[in-house]
């Protein structure tokens, strides 16, 4: 199994334009919550906890994260526990409302993202490699630690294997 930074470095290779990343912490949220509202149903309420598909990914997920990292791993586990919450909010409501919440915001995330590689002139990191749909929003996460000043050698080790962000093309 590939460690954090093998895993960040090769998801970074694919974004190294700030305006790609930029997209990423909206699409990639939205695309989170999105799937999750999707896999919110069916859902069933045993002793106040909605068990569904979406709690089955998101404990699959946050396993995966925490096996990379602790502190990433409890930070996704938070995230995805808001977006848990807003999947049953909404699996909950009629069906048309749950749907066309899950696929419109689905299909923004999306085009968010596309936007984004335009951009970057370079395809998705998924296309090559389908580890980029799990660590794309660990990716997210990381690089709102780096601009916050945190995990600095996580930074320069992930930017020593993908190269620093600059701008491209412009």
């Amino acid at each position: 199994m590939k460690n954090l930074v093998e895993h960040l470095s090769q998801y970074a290779n694919y974004h190294r334009d700030p305006r790609n990343i930029a997209t990423h912490f909206v699409g990639i949220p939205l695309i989170v919550i999105a799937v999750t509202v999707l896999l919110s149903r069916p859902g069933w309420e045993l002793a106040g906890m909605w068990l569904s598909p979406a709690l089955l990914g998101a404990v699959a997920s946050v396993w995966f994260y925490l096996r990379l990292d602790v502190r990433f791993g409890l930070v996704m586990g938070l995230l995805l526990g808001v977006c848990l919450w807003i999947g049953q909010a909404l699996a909950m409501q009629s069906t048309a409302l749950w749907l066309s919440a899950g696929l419109g915001t689905f299909v923004v995330g999306w085009i968010i993202q596309f936007v984004g590689h335009y951009y970057e002139g370079r395809k998705p990191a998924f296309v090559d490699d389908i580890s980029g749909l799990i660590i794309g929003p660990l990716f997210v996460v990381a690089e709102a630690a780096f601009m916050l000043g945190l995990c600095p050698a996580l930074k320069q080790a992930v930017e020593a294997n993908a190269g620093p962000v600059a701008m491209r093309g412009v």
